[in-house]
């Protein structure tokens, strides 16, 4: 009898055991995905071609922070083809948070670390004192001026101006272009501005922007300064004054508030910007692969705004 209750009492011990083993295997898909996607970081900036001595390189970088609505993931994808194709720039990051990122389609996510690693894996490959950043952020933005980096299980998770601004000065990037797509994005204009820094947003820093939602295919400021504006000129402060135009015409058609885009730019970037402009010679113009609405149309404008 004793024999037999001290096998029992054993075989208790063992099942327990084992049931602890096997938990520890089971990996939490959040902590998967991360390690997943900092392979992924590590390889694409590995593949990053060097900066060329002499020259003023474009690096670009796109992220789309919020995977509720495939209009982030629409602007940040066609923001790299765009940087690519009639850009030439030299190299290209994407950080996109959608269920394609981790289906058919693996991208890293747009996490506050894949951020920091994708901005100074891009700062290892460049001239940080000669080449240009341009970082491109498109997502939903909160009063409290939060960028969403948000698509659980994997990403839950807020992105505020000191961040973004550590995160660009760590990388010691001296030439930046930022641009945020966003509600109440221009309270991050206090924080980024700088000499060396054209930072543009699509708000002010108490106004919404407009034109995301589940049907929507481009943001009113991703429509207007991506899709209209670069494809007219590769002066990114003059496509932002193209933007500016064509989203008071859409809010006063609609009746909306205006978002109020706002500009920051300092005297030595300009210069670097229009040295860099001097040394491109830009390819074709990228048509936007998604059907777009006709917001100049009141009828099709009040469906589009509908949809917000």
């Amino acid at each position: 009898m004793k024999m037999i209750r001290r096998n029992a009492v054993l075989l208790g011990l063992l099942l327990a055991s084992l049931a602890t083993t096997a938990a520890s295997r089971r990996i939490d898909p959040a902590e998967a995905i991360a390690s997943r996607d900092e392979k992924l970081v590590a390889e694409e900036i590995a593949a990053l071609p060097a900066q060329r001595a002499g020259t003023i390189d474009l690096y670009a970088i796109g992220v789309a922070g919020d995977g509720s609505e495939n209009v982030f993931r629409n602007e940040a994808e066609y923001f790299a083809s765009l940087m690519r194709t009639r850009f030439h720039a030299r190299g290209v990051v994407t950080l996109v948070s959608n269920p394609a990122s981790v289906g058919s389609k693996p991208q890293p996510l747009a996490s506050y670390d894949n951020l920091y690693d994708a901005v100074t894996g891009v700062a290892r490959r460049m001239d940080r004192r000669e080449d240009i950043l341009l970082l491109y952020l498109t997502m939903h933005g909160t009063r409290d001026h939060e960028l969403a980096l948000y698509f659980p299980p994997y990403v839950e998770d807020a992105l505020v101006p000191d961040d973004l601004r550590f995160v660009l000065r760590k990388a010691g990037i001296r030439n930046r272009v930022v641009v945020i797509s966003a509600c109440y994005s221009g309270g991050f204009v206090p924080r980024l501005r700088g000499d060396d820094a054209l930072v543009m947003t699509a708000a002010r820093q108490d106004r919404p922007s407009f034109g995301c939602g589940a049907d929507s295919t481009a943001t009113f400021f991703g429509r207007a300064w991506l899709v209209e504006g670069l494809n007219r000129t590769t002066d990114f402060a003059e496509a932002f004054r193209h933007a500016q135009a064509r989203i008071h015409a859409w809010e006063t058609l609609e009746g909306d508030e205006p978002s109020h885009p706002q500009v920051s730019e300092g005297t030595a970037i300009e210069k670097r910007l229009a040295a860099w402009r001097a040394q491109l010679a830009p390819g074709p113009a990228v048509a936007y692969p998604w059907p777009l609405d006709d917001l100049d149309h009141p009828q099709v404008q009040g469906e589009a705004a509908s949809r917000r």
